[in-house]
């Protein structure tokens, strides 16, 4: 068998290995092997189509990644509508919905499918032959926005179905963000000065609008799958003439079958009144889901009653949709107050008229920062919309612009900090305001509650209350000065028994050991948190020389940037700062790497590019390599690459790396250097 023809073989046994595990992973969340296993089956694919470009087809595990940039989304006509739900507020007109569809079929029995109505976006994915061939928005239910290259890159959608599916078939689902997801996106955001989505539902929909799919790639969207649009004829030898499921819960058992990632929360209930049980028991657990969900679905679970049922306007007359209570008010912006961050930041916040929503009495509400403000149009005195989910601080959403009167005002950052009147400054290029005075109580105060805390110091014991305590009664001016507390300081504190004392003093002793890392993290350094602080440990393994690092020096390190970059440098030029690290070497808190992990992992921080065919092991042993021995891996020539290794017909990126300056190693050399590097 000629070469070629066995590397075809091996991509269509990976692609099949790896499409399989996806599906364990993505959709059954029952993954079968380590992230490591999977890598390497990636990894080993990767290498072969890079080899083998004439071999890479659209259904490629491999093209997940987005695609180039689109001028526009096409349009795309649903040949069967897509329509809307009819919506009830209550078990009554629940009740009341179906006594109007029994009265339309007389003596017929009904048995219902109920479904979690998640706030996402409505889309439909149409197979022909066994693959996925378009991916389209809902739109207005008869035309929608062609968005395919951004659906294939969501891994829980299979690209391929099985053979014993329809020739041709669309299902229908929805796309959305996890509560977490939803969060670390918005928090990437604020980090890098964009504006926050106000909600999971605009957050999914702007990731598949995106005219880059690069861009929706990075998204960690995922999808339920909650309808069959239309089946045309059988294809395969395998279920030819197999007939289509009966009722929609068989419908969703088959479509489940076929590789569909289907909700685990659907239930199929015998009447109407286990259909009111379901809904008010997700009404009351809500809050419980990993998903934002606004509401129940509940459909006639026959087919055939569904035809005859048909439809009303724009409405099916066959499904109805139970709305929950809202988790958004509208109240009145009173006044719009400012909190000193442990960095100095001013973060404005909501005062509101109290307001009712989701079972609590709301007050105030975020305000991200003055931008969020001014983008929103958020004025002092507006009618405003505030949203509330869980346990998640409220947040002002939008003004209501129709309720204005002309007596609103328009927010300024005040000049001075509401807490120690210093002067405020907003650098060039960030969106947050700073106070100038390092010694502002208020942002003292929050640097210590940070540096105390469990991913900081983690000195067990010492909260919100105690730390103010502590500052109140003066006996902390800084965070050093936690170290120099005696018993006797502490006695007579409100609330702080001998063994109270005794437990605290025991905490803080025992927290001089924390790793390198995590102290670097607790001095609260603007733009450093936790991994970055991981990652400045591992690279310079000393505070002193994380303190005398110059902005260039720093810019060296992989994934540090200008911003971060400039903030750390800023920091230790300060005198008060060096003389807390000064206070905190005295205490004897470790302010060095532990020479057995700098030792293990010879290799943190220097970044490699491999090019080209190596000869002496697979490259995904090369890479496990690196990684193994602490260093990391790119995918392009940068200013950071600390090493290109170049194999066998290397390419371009040789090039670059010579124009750069960057140091390359071939197959001998790179193979020295890691055995140097594990003695």
């Amino acid at each position: 068998m000629a070469d070629i023809e066995r590397t075809g073989e091996r991509i269509a046994e990976l692609r099949e290995q790896i499409n399989y595990h996806n599906h364990r992973y993505h959709v059954l969340d029952s993954p079968e092997v380590s992230d490591t296993e999977y890598d390497t089956l990636m990894a080993e694919l990767r290498r072969l189509e890079e080899e083998h470009p004439e071999l890479i087809i659209p259904d490629s595990p491999t093209q997940r990644v987005g695609a180039a940039p689109l001028e526009a989304f096409g349009v795309v006509e649903h040949p069967v509508p897509l329509l809307s739900l009819a919506n009830v507020f209550s078990s009554e007109e629940l009740l009341a919905w179906h006594k109007r569809i029994s009265n339309l079929v007389p003596g017929r029995e009904m048995d219902f499918v109920c479904e979690l109505k998640m706030d996402g976006l409505a889309v439909a994915l149409t197979y022909t032959d066994g693959h996925l061939t378009t991916g389209a928005t809902r739109g207005d239910g008869y035309r929608g926005e062609d968005i395919t290259q951004n659906l294939r890159t969501i891994k829980s959608i299979p690209l391929t179905v099985p053979k014993d599916a329809p020739r041709k078939f669309e299902v229908r689902g929805e796309v959305y963000l996890s509560r977490p997801g939803f969060e670390k996106l918005n928090k990437e955001r604020y980090e890098e000065g964009q504006p926050l989505f106000a909600n999971p539902r605009n957050a999914a929909a702007g990731s598949l609008r995106q005219l880059n799919s690069r861009v929706t790639a990075k998204r960690p969207l995922d999808i339920y799958i909650y309808g069959l649009g239309y089946a045309e004829e059988e294809r395969g030898d395998v279920g030819a003439n197999r007939a289509m499921p009966p009722t929609h819960w068989d419908t969703m058992e088959y479509l489940k079958s076929l590789g569909f990632k289907i909700s685990p929360h659907n239930a199929y209930v015998p009447d109407i009144g286990h259909a009111e049980k379901y809904c008010r028991r997700w009404e009351e657990e809500r809050e419980n889901l990993e998903f934002e969900a606004d509401g129940i679905v509940i459909k006639v679970n026959s087919l055939e009653l569904q035809r005859v049922l048909g439809t009303v306007g724009h409405d099916p007359r066959w499904a109805v949709a139970y709305k929950f209570p809202a988790i958004q008010a509208t109240t009145r912006l009173l006044d719009i107050g400012i909190n000193v961050g442990r960095t100095g930041s001013l973060n404005p916040y909501a005062i509101l008229e109290p307001v009712y929503i989701g079972g609590v009495t709301v007050k105030r509400a975020a305000l991200h920062n003055e931008e969020d403000i001014g983008r929103k149009d958020i004025r002092i005195g507006d009618m405003v919309i505030v949203q509330r989910a869980g346990d998640v601080i409220p947040e002002v959403v939008a003004p209501v612009v129709s309720k204005r009167n002309g007596e609103e005002r328009l927010f300024e950052m005040p000049a001075l900090c509401p807490s120690c009147k210093s002067e405020v400054v907003k650098p060039e290029g960030e969106v947050m305001t700073y106070c100038t005075n390092a010694s502002c109580p208020a942002q003292i105060y929050r640097l210590l509650a940070h540096f105390v805390s469990r991913g900081a110091m983690d000195i067990d014991g010492v909260g919100g209350k105690l730390v103010a305590a502590l500052r109140n009664e003066e006996l902390v001016k800084d965070v050093a000065d936690l170290y120099s507390l005696r018993e006797q300081d502490m006695i007579n504190l409100e609330r702080m028994g001998e063994k109270s004392v005794h437990n605290m003093l025991d905490a803080i002793g025992k927290s001089k050991e924390r790793p390198l890392a995590k102290v670097i993290f607790a001095l609260g350094i603007r733009h450093v948190g936790a991994e970055t602080a991981e990652l400045l440990a591992s690279h310079y393994g000393s505070m002193d020389r994380l303190a005398s690092a110059s902005e260039e020096d720093l810019l060296e390190v992989p994934t540090i940037g200008p911003k971060i970059a400039a903030s750390i440098a800023d920091f230790f030029q300060k005198k008060e700062n060096r003389d807390i690290i000064d206070k905190l070497r005295r205490a004897g808190v470790r302010l060095e790497e532990e020479a057995k992990g700098r030792k293990e992992r010879p290799l943190i921080g220097q970044e490699f590019v491999l090019t080209g065919r190596l000869e002496a092991f697979p490259r995904i042993e090369a890479e496990t390599r690196i990684k193994g021995l602490g260093g990391s891996v790119g995918s392009s020539i940068t200013r950071k690459t600390t090493y290109l290794v170049a194999g066998i017909d290397p390419g371009s990126k040789l090039e670059k790396a010579r124009a750069l300056g960057t140091r390359i190693l071939n197959e001998e050399e790179f193979r020295r250097l890691l055995e140097e590097a594990s003695k």
